[in-house]
């Protein structure tokens, strides 16, 4: 069992840095994909489609004249 108050400082700031270089990895991987064009393309369009019915939405609470 692991005795959580007998754990090296130097330990736990090793265990640390790889968990934070972990979590940097998958965030630059995230990023990526992002960017490839089949992902981009379908975020632009999403992003589109929103932006059309924010705007319909909007268009239906003004007054008739």
């Amino acid at each position: 069992m692991l005795d959580i108050t007998r754990i090296d400082p130097l330990t736990a700031e090793h265990r640390l840095e790889r968990s934070v270089a972990t979590v940097l990895r998958t965030i630059d991987a995230v990023q990526a994909e992002r960017q490839t064009p089949p992902v981009r393309a379908a975020r632009q369009r999403l992003g589109q489609v929103y932006c059309l019915s924010r705007l319909a939405r909007a268009k239906e609470r003004l007054p008739l004249r």
